[in-house]
């Protein structure tokens, strides 16, 4: 597995593609992106000084016998110093953690974060303050009487079956793995045999990556990504240009295969779900009775709602829920004249544009050129939408009163 010198092409390149070959060599990946993206996570851990954020790598899968284990193999022997376990107590992770950090490694992460795990909300805050620089936990010192300061920042893999928590996968360059298929082979990995071999492709990594680290800190790649995206896999797109050859566009591809396929995984907390099936409800309509809406998603036999009791969501259940976006019911006269306790469509569209977006909404924007505006005083509902609040006791005069007055222009 040493690497071969090829006319014209880097070193850094020919050392990322001798990794490349040992991945494919022993485990069978589901996407040449992903064969890519795991390939500069790894090359990444060599340099750990230079980032700003420290990418996690999920390895998942949806049952046994699905590679997990052995891509992690691969990945500690290759890695920078990997700290590798299965089941280790904050502490121990705590202070194993320095100002150049071992690269943590968690196998059976699903025993740890599952739902008969008990919690382990300690662990999960320290893998996500992890992710950033300067989050440091704050303990007591009872020996010495004083706050002690001690660094979460490291790069760390984590494997298991299903999905990890929403908060460590956002943070994360996700790896959905699968059993092999028949005719799909891999070479046999023993750690005494393979392992001295791959660690020399580390050492290799580490001498490359080590001795441009000013050039990597300074480094602002183009991203073909935003937001915490940009910040999880700006390291991998760093390594990939400092190889050069046909590595920064293999990168940025893995980059848009893998972002997009956890984007289509990605259902989004229980109050985003809420306002995906509240934007399905509301189709056709411009207010809704909140026992209409209610119906209305409790009646979707594949959404969560039947799980928030024994009649599923309840009126002050989605109360509480939609508070959080600024979405309060309101009394509303609709056009048959009666009168109920209800939400009004035109409440919703901020929260759908800010955290459910629809292509075509994408698509408009874009195309009417019109860029984000900055927040603006909310004002009462009544004011924003024309409306005539119905003070709950009179009675309407209108036979066929509009659900929604439209404000004069």
């Amino acid at each position: 597995m040493d690497v071969v010198a090829v006319p014209g092409r880097p070193m850094g390149a020919a050392i990322l593609d001798s990794l490349h070959a040992a991945l494919t060599r022993y485990v069978i990946l589901p996407s040449p992106a992903a064969v890519d993206a795991v390939t500069l996570w790894i090359a990444a851990t060599h340099a750990q000084p230079a980032w700003a954020h420290a990418p996690r790598l999920v390895i998942r899968g949806p049952e046994k016998r699905c590679g997990k284990s052995r891509l992690l193999d691969v990945v500690e022997s290759t890695c920078h110093d990997p700290f590798i376990t299965v089941n280790s107590s904050p502490a121990a992770i705590y202070r194993s953690l320095n100002d150049d950090p071992p690269t943590m490694l968690v196998d059976e992460a699903d025993t740890i974060f599952g739902q008969a795990a008990g919690g382990n909300e300690e662990l999960r805050g320290l893998l996500n303050a992890g992710h950033q620089r300067n989050r440091p936990a704050k303990r007591w010192d009872v020996n010495t009487n004083t706050v002690e300061s001690i660094p979460t920042f490291a790069m760390a893999a984590l494997a298991g079956i299903g999905a990890m928590p929403d908060t460590i996968e956002d943070r994360a360059v996700i790896i959905r793995m699968r059993r092999r298929a028949p005719g799909e082979t891999v070479s046999p990995y023993r750690h005494k045999r393979d392992r001295p071999r791959l660690r020399a492709i580390a050492h290799q990594l580490r001498t490359w990556l080590r001795a441009d680290l000013p050039a990597l800190e300074a480094a602002e790649p183009e991203m073909p990504v935003e937001d915490r995206a940009a910040d999880t896999w700006e390291p991998l797109i760093a390594v990939a240009d400092r190889a050069g050859s046909h590595w920064p566009k293999r990168a940025r591809a893995a980059v848009l295969a893998l972002t997009a396929e956890a984007a289509s995984d990605d259902r989004g907390s229980i109050g985003v779900r809420l306002l995906v099936d509240c934007r399905t409800a509301f189709t056709g309509h411009t207010a809704l009775s909140t026992a209409n809406l209610l119906t209305r998603l409790n009646s979707d036999p594949e959404a969560p709602w039947r799980e928030y009791g024994h009649g599923g969501l309840t009126a002050i259940k989605l109360g509480k829920l939609l508070a959080e976006y600024d979405i309060r019911s309101c009394n509303v006269r609709f056009t048959d004249g009666t009168q109920a306790k209800g939400y009004l469509k035109s409440h919703f569209v901020d929260a759908w544009n800010r955290y459910c977006p629809t292509p075509l909404t994408a698509v408009n924007t874009a195309e009417e050129g019109e860029p984000s505006q900055p927040s603006q005083p909310s004002h009462p509902w009544s004011e924003r939408d024309g409306y005539t609040a119905w003070d709950g006791l009179s009675r309407p005069t209108d036979p066929h009163p509009p659900a929604v007055r439209q404000a004069p222009k």
